[in-house]
């Protein structure tokens, strides 16, 4: 009988590298650019619904569309943050 192997399957040592400089854009810095687009989502649509009750928005769907946007990535945004809680939780139940 053949033996069959898979030499793509087996990890090939890598020679060790010298730390390399945290990339441009980091974990921080994409978190604040995205808290900062929620607020800004946020405040176009209190802002769409001040024109509304004032009565200087010309169409309700635009008013409703903005809101919708503003209410989605919120609700994403809030799904992003249960699952870093989630896999936090996960790494401190790991015994070392």
């Amino acid at each position: 009988m053949k033996e069959i192997t898979f030499p793509a399957l087996i990890p090939t040592p890598q020679p060790q590298t010298t730390a390399r400089p945290p990339a441009a854009g980091g974990f921080l810095e994409t978190l604040t650019a995205a808290v900062g687009k929620v607020d800004q989502q946020q405040a176009a649509a209190d802002q769409a619904m001040e024109k509304l009750a004032t009565g200087e928005a010309k169409s309700l769907h635009e008013v409703l569309l903005t809101v919708e946007k503003a209410d989605m990535s919120m609700r994403f945004f809030v799904q992003m943050r249960n699952k870093v809680i989630e896999a936090y939780q996960e790494i401190s139940r790991l015994q070392v």
